[in-house]
């Protein structure tokens, strides 16, 4: 639905990729679906956890490592491409520096993150509600970490601030259950729901217990009222979610 039936919305061209870096690629899939349609582009995937699989097309390579580190890849790439780091990263202003001297002169980063709180339009999501003090308190916790959970409402300072140019924005709402009459919002509120609202849990018990110290107990019996109202369809709330890319000028070295 963002994408307009493509991987990715930045101006790159990409039957002329040649080098791509997924930064944080998961499971891989986004590296393997570029690499099936454009199997002259290399792609490379990085992330902390080993949860890609082991047999994958030949223009595609898989490292652990961590993103935080000094990167020493030894080629410059078309594009990078960085999906849901929010809460991943402690230090923006230097991901986007290494991001631009990895990219060759006239390449594209393209960011896409979620953004906490949720929000709603119409009232429906009281600020003493569960679901809201949830979203809250969780960018609460992850401030106190050092990984913000709204990072991304400063990427475009941030990547003007390293260099790039022609930085664009592009805001998009994901309900959080299948609460939208329209049926395509209905079908991305079920895949949210899916995602995000049967993991609240697992996505919060380290922003809780660690960022705020709350006790396993506390969270559970908190939880309680959260998971009710995820679900609840006549809660109309939303996580914003933001694209962010940017272009490296073709004049830079």
């Amino acid at each position: 639905m963002m994408y307009d039936g493509g991987l990715f919305l930045c101006p790159a061209e990409p039957d002329k990729l040649q080098n791509v870096l997924d930064a944080g690629t998961g499971t891989g899939a986004w590296a393997m679906d570029l690499a099936d349609e454009q199997p002259q582009a290399q792609i490379v995937g990085v992330d902390l956890s080993p949860i890609q699989p082991s047999f994958v097309p030949p223009n595609v390579r898989f490292y652990v490592d961590d993103l935080e580190d000094q990167w020493t890849f030894s080629t410059k790439f078309d594009l990078i491409y960085a999906r849901m780091l929010t809460g991943s990263l402690s230090d923006w202003p230097k991901f986007f520096k290494q991001s631009y001297d990895a990219l060759q002169p006239g390449g594209y980063i393209e960011l896409s993150d979620i953004i906490f709180p949720l929000e709603s339009d119409d009232g429906t999501l009281p600020k003493d509600s569960a679901l809201n003090q949830w979203g809250e308190l969780c960018n609460k916790a992850a401030h106190v970490l050092n990984r913000p959970l709204d990072s991304a409402r400063l990427y475009s300072k941030q990547l003007a601030e390293a260099g790039f140019t022609n930085i664009t924005e592009r805001h998009f709402k994901w309900p959080q259950n299948r609460w939208p009459k329209d049926p395509k919002y209905k079908e991305l509120g079920l895949w949210t729901y899916e995602d995000i609202g049967k993991n609240v849990d697992g996505l919060s018990v380290a922003l809780f217990t660690r960022g705020l110290k709350w006790s396993p107990e506390e969270f559970e019996a908190f939880l309680v009222d959260v998971r009710k109202q995820m679900k609840d369809p006549r809660i109309h709330a939303y996580f914003n979610i933001w694209i962010v890319y940017a272009q490296k000028p073709t004049t830079a070295t």
